[in-house]
């Protein structure tokens, strides 16, 4: 069971954000704010995120995936609020899907 306080935010976000190191910046972020969940290409071109952790640190990576890398175009940010589960032990990128 998560900590109090805890949320998961799963997100797609659309542009130009696959071939531009756009989930490897996205493990950098969640790690430094701390947060566990994954990322991965679409198949679609979007990348998708799903990540767990305090609601305000969450919000930080929310707000990291509206720029992304300086080489990525971002153009719009799905984001999906949902319960947290407790089930991630660390971030990782996982399989495209």
């Amino acid at each position: 069971m998560p900590p109090e306080g805890y949320a998961r935010l799963h997100a797609t976000v659309h542009g130009r954000v696959q071939g531009v190191s756009f989930r490897y910046f996205v493990i950098e972020q969640a790690q430094t704010l701390g947060l566990l969940g994954w990322v991965r290409n679409r198949w679609d071109t979007t990348v998708e995120v799903m990540a767990e952790g305090p609601s305000g640190r969450l919000i930080s990576l929310l707000d990291a995936l509206h720029s992304g890398p300086p080489a990525a175009r971002v153009d719009e940010v799905d984001a999906e609020w949902l319960p947290a589960s407790g089930e991630f032990t660390s971030f990782w990128v996982r399989s495209t899907g």
